[in-house]
């Protein structure tokens, strides 16, 4: 298997469930705690992308800087919401697991075998 990047939150149990999965396969992916190390733009939408998911999908609808940026307005395009993230990073869905087969949001964490060899 190729590169297997995780965005990961330590303090969330599903993300560190979906970690201790991929080490159970015998992968060790690269981690990127995305709180401390925002994916950019850029990255935010390629991942959308490799969800085949628009990027709004990425979002954690229940933080309260969603409502309180507006992000409910269904107008905002993928460019707004991907900026909104990289600037307030705990509005990223976590974890996300990118191999070169897709990425997958891991909720159900098992979700993430779909993107795995």
């Amino acid at each position: 298997m190729g590169t297997v990047t995780i965005y990961h939150n330590p303090r969330c149990s599903t993300s560190r469930k979906a970690l201790e999965l991929l080490r159970e396969r015998g992968l060790e992916p690269i981690v990127v705690e995305y709180l401390k190390t925002p994916p950019s733009v850029a990255e935010i939408k390629s991942i959308a992308r490799a969800t085949g998911q628009p990027v709004r999908a990425l979002l954690r609808t229940k933080q309260p800087e969603y409502l309180e940026q507006g992000l409910d307005d269904p107008k905002l395009g993928d460019d707004a919401l991907a900026r909104a993230m990289h600037a307030t990073p705990v509005l990223i869905e976590r974890p996300i697991v990118v191999t070169g087969r897709g990425a997958r949001i891991g909720r159900p964490v098992e979700k993430v075998l779909e993107v795995l060899d």
